[in-house]
């Protein structure tokens, strides 16, 4: 994929030395976010591995929703 120049690429659900090996094949090129799996337990080894970003899906799919309406009349 690196040889069609991405601004980002997303690396879901992957293992920790899979992370760390695209890190290194990478070499900076392009933007890396890792994504899945990601929680307060695991944030700081996925930091390690050298990705760029770490987007956090908990944050929105597990917080309790609250329903709110608006009718107009």
């Amino acid at each position: 994929v690196l040889k069609y120049r991405p601004d980002v690429i997303l690396l879901d659900n992957m293992s920790l030395d899979d992370l760390r090996e695209c890190v290194a094949l990478n070499k900076g090129k392009v933007t890396l976010e890792a994504s899945g799996g990601v929680n307060l337990r695991t944030v700081a080894a996925i930091a390690a591995t050298g990705v760029d970003v770490i987007s956090v899906g908990a944050l929105t799919h597990s917080a309790p929703n609250f329903d709110i309406g608006l009718d107009a009349a």
